[in-house]
């Protein structure tokens, strides 16, 4: 036996043995949403980020060690530039305001408040006890459409005797300095309301509220209706929860699954350059990127038919197509301040391909023709660009990728060129629905060929003992990004692909390392890793660590939602990598491939134990339907419908490609 073989088979018992051993701090309720039952010294701190149009907040909250409420609220307005008016120009301010500290309760300021649960569910719902006479009910969350933060607070009796109640009436105004801001002074106000002297008899409540807004200098920033506001987010999160709804027998993925589709479709911003999809974190508003939004999340929205979330794709390609330009200089990383300026400072990170991957799924996804006519000079574009980047070995030049030189990716990487080969056969089978000319549809079918053949030459290598890819030339350490080619169909080398990312060289216990022997991780390899492993065929392995890393991101200590990075951005949610948690399910275990405007293939890869897996209420390819996999006297069945009309409703081979047209 040699020494890496043993290696490899003690890490996955210790990894089976981490895996069956996770501690959740929080449950599953109810209700739809996840539960902190708070005990005796519970002394713990998150946060998460939550968004509406015109407002994002990254909530920091938690316990104290002797049970009492942590909470801060980090509240961003993207619209209010500031100066310099650049990717991070928004403006940005922490508020700790806590209005149940100056509640007098029976004439006394509160002795103690004891936080015995805190709940998630698209809002924030704390559970407290005051003085061990009083039931405390916080809601947090963010306008939909305003920018303003909510908070609404319920105060219920529980003593026995009538209680005198006085709460607050806060109105504070601040102006900002002027010269901070592009268009000058911005008001900020932090406001009560229903507040009062109350009596509140034995088992009766009252209820009181605070908000947060901001806004330019003569727009109305006064009093709020906040019953009206928690009415529309809770009516967004239904809608969320009624579309695309993931149907197994394991309740962690299908929680999580609804979870990352709140976080994917919340972070969109009305601008003055239209509706722009923004990571986040505190740092990337009104702003868009190649990859984060083009290429990550875009090509989800379709599935999901949240309208908003399409127009907001449709609007990033065409903020990017104005960049499109005869002599083919490379289109701008990202478009940022609302779409009135770039960054570039990444150089030509691979973007075209991004772009022209994303759109060219988007547009196939989406099923609308003339979307697609809008799209195709952005793809076309786009794919001549990157002939154009050609080496003298056939593959792809770039002067980054998107880690943007954190980690070394060479004069040509493998994302790179494996986004181009997968957008070339996106543009031929929608060139091939929209009866474009034949010759040009030929081309990229063919260079797509040659380029599938350049990068196994270019780019196939052993390292580290595995049979795999090397992320560029020299490179001899494994990096993340060697699942890439699995989630755009080339398997020739999926067993040492699969070998290396789930080997103690990548695997740690939030995920992939971005290079071996370093204890950086982004969630977004990792998610690529997991889609590319099921659509490999490896479902076994696959659900085992997809399953663990559900469990940690929504049960563990940083909840509900994928992350960003660690240690850079402290594990901030960007919403785009809750898209890629759900392309995980779409493409991956379901294997929903576009093939046309009306047309797509599916290879579902149930897995041995589960006796089904649905998604209800699919939207794409121009219409609506149901994909049902049930396994039937141990065969699998697929059927799927579209309203009264059955599509499909036949036994197929698990693993095995069947073609779908709606």
């Amino acid at each position: 036996m040699t020494k890496g073989l043993l290696l490899f088979i003690v890490f996955n018992f210790v990894c089976q043995v981490s895996i069956n051993a996770q501690q959740n701090r929080w449950q599953i309720n109810a209700t739809g949403g996840i539960t902190w039952p708070v005990s005796d010294s519970n002394e713990h701190k998150d946060h998460i980020e939550m968004s509406g149009k015109y407002i994002s907040a990254v909530i920091r909250y938690g316990v104290n060690p002797d049970q009492s409420l942590y909470l801060s609220r980090d509240i961003v307005w993207p619209m209010l530039r500031t100066i310099p008016n650049n990717t991070h120009a928004s403006l940005t301010r922490t508020f700790n305001t806590d209005i149940v500290n100056q509640i007098n309760f029976n004439k006394r300021p509160a002795v103690k408040e004891r936080v015995d649960e805190i709940s998630l569910d698209g809002k924030i719902t704390i559970k407290s006890t005051i003085n061990e006479k009083f039931q405390l009910l916080r809601v947090l969350f963010p306008s939909t459409d305003k920018p303003l933060f909510c908070e609404k607070y319920v105060l219920l009796n529980k003593s026995e005797k009538p209680a005198n109640i006085e709460v607050p009436h806060i109105d504070n105004i601040l102006l900002t300095n002027a010269a901070d801001g592009v268009e000058g002074s911005y008001l900020l106000r932090v406001q009560s309301g229903n507040a009062g002297a109350f009596i509140i008899q034995p088992g009766d409540s009252i209820t009181f509220y605070l908000s947060i807004s901001g806004a330019k200098t003569g727009q109305d920033a006064g009093v709020q209706d906040i019953e009206k506001e928690l009415l529309k987010r809770s009516d967004f999160v239904k809608y969320l929860s009624h579309n695309l709804v993931l149907e197994t027998p394991d309740e962690i993925l299908n929680k999580a699954f609804a979870f990352a589709k709140i976080r994917a479709s919340e972070s969109i911003y009305q601008t003055k350059g239209g509706p722009l999809h923004g990571p986040g974190g505190l740092s990337y508003y009104a702003a868009i990127w190649a990859n984060d939004q083009a290429e990550y999340i875009n090509p989800f929205f379709p599935f999901l038919g949240y309208d908003y979330g399409v127009e907001s794709a449709l609007n990033a390609y065409r903020q990017f197509a104005r960049f499109m330009n005869p002599g083919f200089k490379p289109i701008p990383s990202s478009i940022i301040a609302e779409g009135t300026d770039i960054w570039d400072g990444a150089g030509d990170r691979g973007d075209a391909a991004m772009i022209a991957y994303g759109a060219a799924r988007f547009a196939l996804s989406q099923g609308d023709r003339n979307i697609a006519e809008e799209l195709w000079p952005l793809i076309t574009w786009c794919l001549e660009y990157n002939q154009r980047k050609l080496n003298a070995e056939g593959v792809v030049t770039s002067d980054s990728d998107e880690l943007e030189g954190r980690f070394p990716s060479g004069d040509a990487n493998l994302c790179t060129s494996s986004l181009y080969y997968d957008a070339l056969i996106s543009a031929s089978y929608l060139g091939k629905s929209m009866g474009k000319d034949k010759k040009q549809v030929s081309a990229f079918e063919k260079e797509a060929t040659l380029l599938k053949t350049n990068i196994e030459k270019y780019f196939g290598a052993n390292v580290m003992g595995f049979d795999t890819y090397r992320y560029y030339k020299g490179n001899d350490k494994l990096r993340a990004w060697i699942c890439i080619p699995l989630t755009v169909n080339i398997f020739d080398r999926k067993k040492g692909t699969i070998d290396a990312l789930f080997s103690p060289e990548l695997w740690t216990a939030d995920g992939l390392a971005s290079q071996s022997g370093d204890k950086t991780f982004w969630d977004r390899s990792t998610l690529y890793a997991l889609r590319g492993v099921f659509a490999a065929g490896d479902t076994k392995r696959g659900l085992k660590f997809l399953h663990y890393y559900s469990n940690r991101r929504l049960l563990g200590e940083h909840v509900p939602y994928p992350v960003e990075a660690y240690p850079e951005g402290g594990q901030r949610h960007l919403s785009a990598e809750s898209g890629l948690y759900c392309r995980v399910f779409t493409e991956g275990l379901f294997g929903i491939r576009p093939t046309g405007l009306n047309t797509f293939t599916v290879t579902p890869q149930l897995p041995d134990d589960w006796n089904f897996m649905n998604l209800k209420n699919v939207h794409g390819f121009g219409a609506q339907f149901d994909l049902e996999i049930q396994r039937e006297a141990g065969k699998i069945r697929l059927k799927i419908s579209s309203g009264d009309k059955i599509v499909i409703n036949k036994f197929v081979e698990n693993g095995k490609q069947v073609s779908v047209t709606l």
